[in-house]
């Protein structure tokens, strides 16, 4: 990559939010501990940068200068900007449809990144799923597009917050389904998919997180995780024998568990991932725990990918520039940084208890 440091592609989001903002106050902070590549509009990012900070110097590179002669050489203290120009003036906490597609190209842009050897993994600050579907673009998430432009053919999206004062270890859990109406769920969850699922965050909890043995508490779809079919036979037909085809595969996966008592402490301890069923059942606790501090991380992907645990901000935005917090947006920076020293390590190396990746 051409730095002793790990080379971490940042995709500002969605203009109008706190995404830029928190993405250059970041990038500065770290600086010393990653290369950080910002990758958005670099007029629009240098006027903000100014506005925040008039000691961040940044060095815009051109998209054909970069596929012409890969990524510059930077000075420790400056960010390297890949542009990816905007269509229309931004307007703080107002959206605008014509900014679309330039939202979505970063995408694109960090992920030729990684493929070109360029970065070595991506952080993406939050986008506004509304503004690229105005623009006439399909678009469901991060997660979804990132899967669709890697060819994988099934990814999981996963939560995490490092351990705090008052939560003694860190919290990693991921979901069965995403971003699916509640009454489409049971549907779902199919045993082929839910599986699927399991080996994904085995594997990557071995090789991404250097857990060897990771161990996996699996949530039930229904109250008192269906109550022995009473309350629903999803876990009768399709959960449990997941998980016991899991176990006979050397998946140390566990279950199904009662999600209303399962996010205890004394459960918790014994757990390096939690796999809820659906998207509020698992992330309303989480994020009760960490919000502002978690960091959402897509396993599965032929590259890494994390992201922040909260959204665009528009209200904040618009108030004016100084006010967000980019704490999530440091720790999924820190996190993706560790997940590329975790993947380029040996894979047998014990996991910190404090942390997310170490």
């Amino acid at each position: 990559m051409g730095s002793s440091l790990p080379v971490i592609a940042i995709t500002v989001g969605e203009p109008a939010g706190i995404g830029p903002e928190i993405s250059l106050l970041a990038a500065w902070e770290l600086r010393g501990q990653v290369r950080p590549v910002l990758i958005g509009d670099a007029a629009y990012l240098a006027m903000l940068a100014h506005d925040l900070d008039r000691n961040i110097r940044l060095m815009g590179v051109s998209q054909q200068a970069l596929r012409h002669n890969g990524l510059p050489g930077c000075g420790k203290d400056q960010i390297t900007v890949i542009d990816s120009p905007l269509m229309a003036h931004v307007v703080a906490g107002q959206l605008d449809p014509r900014n679309g597609r330039a939202v979505l190209a970063t995408l694109d842009v960090a992920i030729e990144t990684i493929q070109q050897g360029w970065c070595d993994a991506m952080v993406t600050a939050p986008l506004q799923k509304s503004t690229i579907n105005d623009a006439g673009i399909a678009f469901t998430g991060h997660t979804e597009y990132l899967a669709q432009r890697t060819g994988s053919a099934q990814v999981v999206m996963m939560l995490a917050c490092e351990a705090s004062d008052h939560l003694p270890q860190a919290l990693r859990v991921a979901l069965a389904t995403t971003h699916l109406a509640l009454r489409d769920v049971p549907n779902a969850i199919q045993f082929d998919h839910l599986l699927r699922t399991l080996q994904i965050i085995h594997s990557d909890l071995q090789e991404k997180f250097g857990i060897s043995k990771p161990k996996i508490f699996v949530t039930g779809l229904n109250p008192h995780a269906g109550e022995n079919g009473y309350l629903g036979r999803e876990e009768i037909d399709v959960i449990n024998p997941v998980i016991q085809h899991a176990r006979s595969a050397g998946i140390d996966a566990r279950g199904a568990f009662p999600a209303d008592t399962l996010f205890q402490q004394k459960y918790l301890k014994d757990a390096d991932c939690v796999l809820a069923m659906y998207h509020d059942q698992g992330l309303s606790v989480l994020k009760h725990a960490s919000f502002g501090l978690g960091v959402n991380i897509t396993l599965g992907l032929p590259l890494i990918r994390t992201s922040v645990d909260h959204g665009t901000a528009l209200d904040l935005a618009k108030l004016g520039t100084g006010l967000a917090d980019a704490n999530s947006m440091c720790v999924a920076i820190r996190i993706a940084a560790e997940m590329v020293a975790r993947q380029a390590a040996s894979r047998g190396a014990t996991p910190s208890p404090n942390g997310l990746a170490k």
